[in-house]
């Protein structure tokens, strides 16, 4: 069965739609022209009523952050649910993205999807893979919603963990691509012939890229796995575009204020198809101005950022051909 959230996501890229415009909300951000007092609940469902019908039609999906509704019960009833609620109204067939960043226990991780991807009905949600497969399993089995993995995260500290080596056997590894190989000599980049505690020998690999081989290769048993990979690792972003193959989406921020590489993230992240990236931008779209203009300066940095990916997609598939 495939999963809707990829199904929605396919048709919004075959239009050529790969911006996600993130609706992280930050109440003390938003323009005066959508406040009316300080206390007014409504001041975020007026500011992103405008983002959504300014952009809902150049874009593959809208990402609300969850950390933005959360400081206030209130706020997150009435700015969360209600932008779930004119998202569906206003712009049908657009899938919403969760970022929520959620993982725990299995019993804790139940509780969470049954509320996130159930009650709220979020399309896809964020979560990360520090406690492993059997904890994620409540969000893996809704096998029509998108879950997106953290994989090589867009901060600059990402790294303390992420690029740290781990071992994996050979014997592993020949497990985990036996299925789906790995492309000819990668393997290279890697330390190879380390012995280990237990005797066999194996590679010593980025702690990111094992990430991918294993959401890729072992928790995507209903083909509704994503990673996430910034745009300010373009190079990591190839290898985990080579460990993963053409069909699994990658979920792409750091565009825009953080300084990620668009061109070089396309070239490195795209499929052989072209599409398989959600590049997201968020405060770049949202926060363009902060004036009554708001709306209409957040339609047109859209806009840019989609005629920049179009140009350079182009450009990819005249370089291809003979």
């Amino acid at each position: 069965m495939t999963c809707k959230f990829i199904e929605m996501l396919d048709a919004k890229q075959a239009e050529g739609k790969l911006v996600c415009v993130g609706l992280d909300s930050d109440f003390d951000e938003l323009p005066n022209c959508v406040i009316d007092d300080d206390d007014d609940l409504d001041a975020t469902i007026r500011f992103n009523r405008g983002i959504v019908e300014a952009t809902g039609d150049l874009i593959c999906c809208d990402k609300p952050n969850s950390a933005f509704y959360e400081e206030d019960p209130a706020r997150w009833q009435a700015g969360l649910e209600g932008t779930f609620c004119l998202i569906r109204e206003t712009c049908p067939g657009l899938p919403i993205v969760l970022d929520a960043k959620r993982g725990d226990i299995g019993k804790t991780n139940k509780a969470y999807a049954k509320g996130l991807l159930g009650r709220l009905n979020a399309d896809a949600i964020t979560i990360h893979p520090y406690l492993g497969e059997e904890a994620n399993v409540p969000f893996l089995k809704w096998s029509d919603k998108g879950i997106i993995v953290l994989c090589k995260t867009s901060n600059p500290g990402s790294g303390e963990f992420q690029d740290k080596p781990v071992y994996v056997s050979y014997e592993e590894l020949a497990e985990l691509t036996d299925s789906q190989p790995l492309p000819k000599g990668f393997e290279d980049q890697w330390t190879a012939h380390i012995v280990s505690y237990d005797k066999k020998p194996g590679y010593l690999i980025p702690f990111y890229q094992y990430v991918a081989l294993r959401v890729s290769r072992k928790w995507n048993k209903h083909g509704n796995c994503l990673l996430v990979v910034g745009a300010t690792y373009p190079e990591q972003l190839k290898f985990v575009r080579q460990i993963v193959g053409d069909d699994m989406y990658i979920l792409l921020p750091g565009i825009g204020k953080q300084g990620g590489d668009l061109e070089a993230s396309l070239r490195n992240g795209l499929n052989s198809r072209g599409t398989g990236l959600i590049v997201n931008s968020s405060s770049g779209i949202i926060f363009a101005s902060k004036g009554e203009d708001y709306a209409e300066a957040a339609r047109r940095e859209t806009l840019k950022l989609h005629e920049q990916i179009t140009a350079i997609r182009a450009a990819m598939r005249q370089e291809k051909k003979p």
